[in-house]
């Protein structure tokens, strides 16, 4: 039986977590206290949407970083793959490892996907911003991979 994915809700208190980033050290929701926190899910390095994505974010992190926004990137993928993706584009964000899915299924972007015709499970691209306090003040289901800064910047109001 496949799992369908429920995205938790903007106004509830983000999980707190601990998770390993692309150079095997870790961090928890309580290193981002006192700073706002874009968290983007994303399905696999090295992919179309998911590079261009990552690029955009790369591209206006300056910005992000001017208005108190720290940017956590979370895949599926294992930091090696992290470190050559990181590498290959430049990216100056921390990647997490979620090999076992464990922040996936806590904040509910794993279950079943649809593509030309075929079932499967896999990352649901979304993105959650967390506020200072560690509240989720804004989901955005589906971000555009091309315009994603934008969308941050705005949920956060900026």
């Amino acid at each position: 039986m496949h799992k369908i994915a429920s995205p938790l809700a903007a106004q509830s208190a983000a999980p707190a977590f601990q998770t390993t980033i692309q150079d095997g050290s870790t961090r928890s929701l309580s290193d981002y206290a006192g700073s706002k926190l874009a968290l983007y899910f994303y399905p696999r390095d090295m992919t179309p949407g998911c590079t261009a994505q990552a690029c955009n974010l790369t591209e206006h992190h300056g910005t992000l970083a001017e208005a108190g926004i720290r940017v956590l990137g979370v895949s599926p993928d294992p930091a090696a793959k992290h470190v050559k993706f990181m590498t290959k584009y430049g990216i100056p964000f921390d990647l997490a490892c979620d090999e076992d899915l464990s922040l996936h299924e806590a904040f509910g972007v794993w279950g079943l996907k649809k593509f030309m015709g075929k079932e499967y499970e896999g990352t649901h691209r979304t993105t959650f911003l967390i506020d200072e306090q560690g509240h989720i003040v804004t989901v955005i289901p589906k971000p555009k991979t091309k315009d994603h800064a934008a969308e941050v910047l705005a949920g956060f109001g900026l």
